[in-house]
C-alpha cells in the first residue's frame, strides 16, 4: 500500500514489529515542509471528525514541527496570541457576524 506521507519517527518501528517492511526515505527541506503542511491538514481534519483530545494532541505535535522548521517558539506565539486578543478580542464572547451594511 502507497501512501507518501510523513509519519511520526517511531512508524516503521511499529510496522516492522509487525512483520511488515516499511519503505521510507528522508525528506530534504522543500519535501519536509511540503508534508507537514499536508499533515496539518489532515490532523486538523481527523480532529474536525472526532474532536478528540487525541486528535487536539496531534494537531499540536504538528503546530511543535511547524514551530521548529519556522524557528518560532512557544512563548513568542503565545506572546503575540496576547496582544491580538489585547486589541481584537478573543473568541469567549460567541459573537458571530451575520452581516456588514
Amino acid at each position: 500500500m502507497k501512501h507518501n506521507k510523513l509519519v511520526r519517527d517511531k512508524i516503521p518501528e511499529i510496522i516492522e514489529s509487525k512483520d511488515q517492511i516499511p519503505l521510507t526515505h528522508v525528506a530534504n527541506d522543500d519535501e519536509y515542509w511540503e508534508k507537514l503542511k499536508e499533515k496539518f491538514n489532515e490532523e486538523v481534519k481527523e480532529f474536525l471528525e472526532s474532536e478528540s483530545i487525541e486528535e487536539m494532541a496531534d494537531v499540536f505535535e504538528v503546530i511543535t514541527s511547524i514551530n521548529q522548521v519556522k524557528g518560532w517558539n512557544l512563548e513568542e506565539i503565545i506572546k503575540i496570541q496576547k496582544e491580538k486578543r489585547k486589541t481584537k478580542g478573543g473568541f469567549k464572547e460567541r459573537i458571530i457576524l451575520d452581516e456588514v451594511n
